[in-house]
C-alpha cells in the first residue's frame, strides 16, 4: 500500500472517530492519539515514521499562526504575569523536577535528564487550542491558557538546545549563554520586521488565491528562516502574526477576510487531525526500539515523570494563586482568580507534538535516547487521554460552565457599533440615508434594552424573502436565462447577505 493510499485511509479512519467524539463528547485530540496506537497495532498496518525537524514545521508553525493572530497583544500586556508565571516558570520547574527524577532514578548524565525535562514540560498549543475548543470555560482561564500554549515552547526548546549542546561538547560556555540569551528577544525582532516587511508585498496577491497560497509559504519561511539564524522560531512566528492581525484589519479586504479564514481554519484542523492520529502510529516505532526487558522498568519511569509533570505544574498554579491575592504586584492590574479556576488551569496541561518531535529530534548517539523518546510518548498519550477526558467533567464539577460575560459585552459593543454609524449618517437625507439609519437604530435599541423581538422578526422576514430569492434564481438559471459564472456571482451575494443578516444565530461549523 503507498503512502498516499494509506494516508487516505487514516483520513476516512479520522472522519469516523471525529464523529464518534462528538457524540461522546470527547475532545477530538484524545480520540485520535488513543485511535492512533490502537490502530498502529492492527496486523499490517503501515508503517508511518515522523521526520521530528518536518513534524515541528508542518504540523506546529500553522497552529501557532492560526493561534496567535486571533491572540490579542492587549491580553499579553494585561496579563503577562499570570503567562510569565506559566510559559517560563511553571516550565522551569517541571523541567527542573523531571531532570532530578531522570538523574536520581535512571541514572541520566545531567544533560540528558535536562533534555528530558525540556521535553516534557511545556503544554502544546495545538492539544491545548483543540480540547478547550470543544469545552465551555472561563473566558480568562482560556486566553490565559492560550497565551501559555503560545509561548511556553520557546522556554522548553531554548533548554533542550542548551543540553543537546552539552551532549555535543560545546559546554555552556559563554558563547553558548549569549546565543540562548539572544534567541528569544531576536527571534521577536525578526518576527516584527518580517511582518512589517510583508505588508508591502500583499497588495499585489489581495484578493487572489496566490495570496493564500502566499500565507502558507510566510508561514513555514519565517519558521525555517529563524531555525537558520539560530533564533527561537517559535517567537518569531507568534510576533510576526500578531503584528500581521494589528495591522492588517481595516486595510483587508472583507471577502478576502471570509475565504482566508475559511482556508485557514480547515487546513490547520486537518494539520491537527493528522498530527495525533500519526502521533499514535509512533507508538510501533518506539516500543520496537526498546528492548523488552527495559520496557517494564521504562515504564515505571514513565510513569513517574507523568505524575511530576501533572503535580509539579498544580502546586506551581496553586501556590502562583495564592501569591496573587495576597501581593496585588504579583497579579499586577487584573484580578485574582478563584481556587477553582486556578484548578482548571493547573490540570489543563496536555502536551502534544511538540513533546514528541522534540523526542525524536535527539540525536541516535544521545544518553539513553530510546528511554527519554518512550517516557516523552507516555507523557503524551497519559495527558491527552487522562487530562483530555476529564477537563469537561472537571468544568462541572468546578461550576465554571455557566456565563462568561460575552453575552453583556458583545451588547455593549454592537450598541456602541451602531451608535458609531448613525454619527456618520449625521446630516444625510433621503430615502436610502433614512434606511439605513432605521436599521442601525434598530440594532442599537435592541442592544442597549436587551429586547431582541425586533431583530428576531427582521431576521425572520429577511430570511423568507432571502428564500424566495434563492428559489427565483433556480428558476433562472433552469431556464437558461443565467449562466453558470452569473449563477455563482448572485449566489454569493446571497450568502454574504444572509451571514450578515443571521450573525452569530447561525449554525457554526463544528470541528468534528
Amino acid at each position: 500500500m503507498s503512502f498516499f493510499e494509506s494516508l487516505l485511509l487514516l483520513l476516512t479512519a479520522a472522519i469516523i472517530l471525529l464523529q464518534v467524539s462528538r457524540r461522546l463528547s470527547i475532545p477530538y485530540p484524545t480520540m485520535l492519539a488513543a485511535a492512533g496506537v490502537a490502530l498502529a497495532l492492527v496486523p499490517g498496518a503501515p508503517k508511518i515514521v515522523l521526520d521530528p525537524h518536518m513534524a515541528l514545521a508542518l504540523f506546529i508553525a500553522p497552529v501557532l499562526v492560526d493561534a496567535a493572530f486571533d491572540f490579542p497583544v492587549q491580553a499579553i500586556r494585561r496579563l503577562w504575569r499570570p503567562l510569565f508565571a506559566l510559559a517560563v516558570l511553571a516550565v522551569l520547574l517541571s523541567a527542573g523536577a523531571v531532570a532530578w527524577l531522570g538523574v536520581t532514578m535512571a541514572g541520566m548524565p545531567l544533560y540528558a535528564a535536562l533534555a528530558l525535562g525540556a521535553i516534557v514540560a511545556p503544554p502544546d498549543a495545538a492539544a491545548a487550542t483543540a480540547i478547550l475548543s470543544s469545552v465551555n470555560m472561563p473566558r480568562r482561564s482560556v486566553t490565559v491558557l492560550k497565551g501559555e500554549s503560545l509561548l511556553n515552547d520557546a522556554t522548553a526548546l531554548l533548554l533542550f538546545s542548551a543540553a543537546t549542546a552539552m551532549h555535543r561538547g560545546d559546554g555552556m560556555d559563554a558563547g553558548l549563554a549569549l546565543h540562548l540569551g539572544l534567541a528569544a528577544p531576536g527571534g521577536l525582532l525578526l518576527g516584527y520586521l518580517i511582518a512589517k516587511a510583508f505588508r508591502y508585498l500583499t497588495p499585489f496577491v489581495t484578493g487572489t488565491l496566490g495570496g493564500n497560497i502566499m500565507e502558507f509559504v510566510s508561514c513555514f519561511g519565517v519558521w525555517i528562516i529563524a531555525e537558520r539564524l539560530g533564533l527561537s522560531a517559535v517567537l518569531c512566528l507568534v510576533a510576526f502574526a500578531m503584528t500581521i492581525a494589528r495591522t492588517a484589519a481595516l486595510s483587508t479586504d472583507p471577502r478576502m477576510r471570509i475565504h482566508s479564514f475559511a482556508v485557514w481554519t480547515s487546513a490547520v484542523f486537518l494539520l491537527n487531525v493528522l498530527a495525533f492520529l500519526l502521533m499514535g502510529f509512533q507508538a510501533r516505532t518506539i516500543v520496537g526500539a526498546t528492548e523488552p526487558q527495559g520496557l517494564r522498568d521504562a515504564g515505571l519511569f514513565a510513569l513517574a515523570v507523568i505524575a511530576c509533570v501533572i503535580v509539579v505544574r498544580m502546586v506551581w498554579v496553586l501556590a502562583y494563586n495564592v501569591l496573587a491575592r495576597r501581593f496585588r504586584w504579583v497579579r499586577g492590574g487584573s484580578t485574582a482568580v478563584s481556587l477553582q479556576q486556578g484548578v482548571l488551569i493547573g490540570w489543563c496541561g496536555m502536551r502534544g507534538l511538540v513533546t514528541l518531535a522534540t523526542a525524536f529530534a535527539l540525536p541516535a548517539s544521545f544518553p539513553q535516547r530510546d528511554l527519554i523518546v518512550l517516557t516523552a510518548f507516555a507523557v503524551v498519550l497519559a495527558t491527552l487521554v487522562v487530562q483530555g477526558l476529564t477537563v469537561a467533567p472537571l468544568i462541572r464539577l468546578l461550576k465554571l460552565d455557566g456565563e462568561d460575560g460575552r453575552t453583556a459585552e458583545m451588547a455593549e459593543a454592537r450598541a456602541e457599533l451602531s451608535a458609531a454609524a448613525l454619527a456618520a449618517l449625521d446630516g444625510k437625507v433621503g430615502e436610502t440615508a433614512d434606511h439605513w439609519r432605521r436599521s442601525f437604530e434598530v440594532r442599537r435599541v435592541a442592544a442597549v434594552s436587551g429586547d431582541d423581538a425586533v431583530i428576531v422578526e427582521k431576521r425572520r422576514l429577511g430570511l423568507a424573502a432571502m428564500r424566495r430569492q434563492r428559489e427565483r434564481l433556480e428558476e433562472l438559471r433552469a431556464e437558461q436565462r443565467v449562466d453558470g459564472e452569473a449563477f455563482l456571482v448572485l449566489q454569493e451575494e446571497l450568502d454574504f447577505a444572509e451571514v450578515a443578516l443571521v450573525g452569530e444565530a447561525g449554525h457554526q461549523i463544528e470541528e468534528s
